[in-house]
């Protein structure tokens, strides 16, 4: 048995780029789900492992990490990924690109934060009829849309290839692509975005991407144990 285990949930976007980046490494690695549907994420277990209360969760290495990011960081430095580019300013705009999925639209996308704002309406004095019908939705397709928008408009500093900043997968890919599942997951259109689809498919088409994918996992039975 793999003594790498990753405590993660299928529609997890923070976990969606960490089972990419793994896949990338050709580690074998167990996947141990916390649902976080049924609060599993707050179990005395789980919070045990991360008192966050978040997934991911990966034992590696015999280290326990948290946060995606900063797991992405520890997979790059230890099993050579180059998810950054090398020199400093090219690596600081790849990074950009990143954190305009991962710091600044995925937290506010969380379904948690949207869930939490739907009670606050629903909880306050406007009247029924003022009430929006799918707040979550709606809440999702508000920041999505004008976030990868944005993000294409960051894209364009970089030369038109198969990744965002290059000829193979780097960081602003692992971010990418979990925003384009809840993309589509939400109903939000960016066909319009020529080069994000064309990314979306390069990334499809890549074993790494394809087998970290929500759907491809999901139709596993826990505990799962994925390999590149």
């Amino acid at each position: 048995m793999s003594d790498v285990i990753l405590y993660d949930y299928w529609r997890s976007s923070a976990s969606y780029r960490v089972r990419i980046a793994l896949n990338l490494t050709g580690i074998s690695y167990r996947a141990v789900t916390v649902d976080l549907v049924k609060g599993e994420q707050i179990s005395p277990d789980h919070l045990a492992r991360n008192p966050q209360g978040l997934v991911p969760v990966l034992e590696i290495d015999g280290l326990r990490l948290t946060q995606s990011l900063a797991i992405l960081d520890y997979l790059d430095q230890t099993r050579h990924l180059d998810l950054l580019p090398r020199i400093p300013a090219e690596r600081a705009t790849a990074q950009a690109l990143a954190h305009a999925i991962a710091v600044d639209l995925h937290p506010v996308c969380n379904l948690k934060v949207a869930r939490h704002a739907s009670d606050l309406c629903t909880g306050s004095a406007a009247s029924p009829a003022a009430q929006p019908v799918d707040m979550p939705a709606d809440w999702m397709r508000h920041f999505i849309r004008p976030g990868l928008v944005a993000f294409n408009t960051l894209l364009e500093e970089h030369p038109v290839a198969p990744y965002c900043t290059g000829d193979h997968p780097g960081l602003a890919d692992l971010c990418l692509i979990p925003q384009l599942y809840n993309a589509r997951r939400w109903g939000v259109n960016f066909d319009d975005l020529p080069r994000l689809v064309t990314i979306e498919t390069t990334c499809a088409r890549n074993p790494a991407f394809a087998m970290a994918h929500p759907d491809a996992v999901h139709t596993l039975d826990p505990p799962q144990k994925q390999t590149e």
